[in-house]
């Protein structure tokens, strides 16, 4: 008796939260969005999309060779700006420069996209210089940038969008990657209530692996080879070469399936930005949908005899 009656409720639900999610906002073509990291990847992506679809893109690059190619294929529209996210005189002189751009519209959109992941590898082959060098980047040049560009979006009642992955959910690796995007998720779920009374509105998206420079298994594998032979001759003797061969060969097999759509994930932040009730939160990817969501819901003890199976012995 009561069963049908639950599908009907769940039904309408859904029904209801897709109607909800559908509803675009109006008068995009008057709206600022500043993009980090735009020389490849999803920013690159994003900002072309987002120009195209009439937006003002302040498109930050790391290089002057990647905004100059950027420019090459959008419109009159989109400026760019070099940005290192680690550099704190560079992220202020960026804002000032966004401030005279947007003048009295403020900042609609933030995308804090620029991130890297290597060094990646087992926690005690690293030192506090590796875990630093991401930590920088990831969370704490995302910080300043945010903390820079927050008078600009509350002005104008903004978005922030965070670029976090499903290894801020699941710590598959060792290193500040997921150091980096578990710190991530938090600072973003401080940050979306302490905007609340503003009117700000901050989202997550936590990709699964994508075809970027970020999941790049060449730049994983050098890295991670050039960690172990720096490594002091006591941590070579306890893993062993066999141990270092499988864990390289897991992270090539593993990333050579990564997802070349990278568009799943950019339609996300421009539903994000463009959406009359953007989500909190956004997967990307079945990986991220179906693997990794999931696992983060059960009992550690699972997931770590899950990811044990991965493992090879010592020697």
């Amino acid at each position: 008796m009561w069963l049908p009656l639950l599908v009907v409720v769940l039904v309408l639900i859904l029904l209801y939260r897709r109607h909800r999610h559908s509803q675009i906002l109006e008068n995009l073509s008057d709206k600022y969005v500043l993009i980090t990291g735009c020389d490849t990847g999803f920013g690159n992506l994003v900002a072309r999309q987002l120009d195209r679809r009439g937006m003002w893109v302040l498109a930050a690059c790391l290089t002057e060779k990647g905004a100059e190619d950027l420019k090459k294929e959008t419109s009159s529209r989109l400026q760019t700006v070099i940005l290192d996210v680690t550099d704190s005189q560079s992220v202020s002189s960026a804002a000032k420069w966004v401030a005279g751009v947007v003048n009295d519209k403020g900042l609609w959109g933030l995308i804090n996209n620029a991130g890297i992941s290597v060094p990646i590898a087992p926690n005690e082959w690293l030192t506090k210089v590796d875990f630093l060098k991401v930590l920088n980047v990831n969370l704490l040049g995302t910080v300043d940038v945010t903390l820079k560009m927050l008078p600009l979006i509350r002005k104008a009642k903004g978005r922030v969008v965070n670029v976090t992955s499903i290894c801020g959910r699941i710590s598959i690796c060792g290193g500040g990657y997921c150091l980096s995007k578990y710190g991530l998720e938090a600072f973003s779920d401080s940050l979306r209530r302490d905007m609340i009374p503003f009117g700000v509105k901050v989202s997550i998206l936590e990709p699964g692996f994508f075809k970027t420079l970020v999941a790049n298994a060449k730049l994983q594998i050098e890295a991670t080879l050039k960690l172990w032979e720096k490594a002091p001759e006591e941590i070579r003797k306890t893993y062993g070469q066999k141990f270092f061969d499988h864990y390289c060969d897991t992270v090539e097999q593993s990333l050579q399936r990564c997802n070349t759509n990278l568009q799943q994930v950019t339609d996300c932040m421009e539903h994000a930005l463009t959406a009359v009730y953007p989500k909190t939160r956004y997967s990307a990817g079945l990986d991220a949908k179906l693997i990794f969501l999931p696992l983060s819901y059960l009992p550690t003890a699972w997931v770590d005899f899950l990811f044990s199976l991965k493992q090879t012995k010592r020697g």
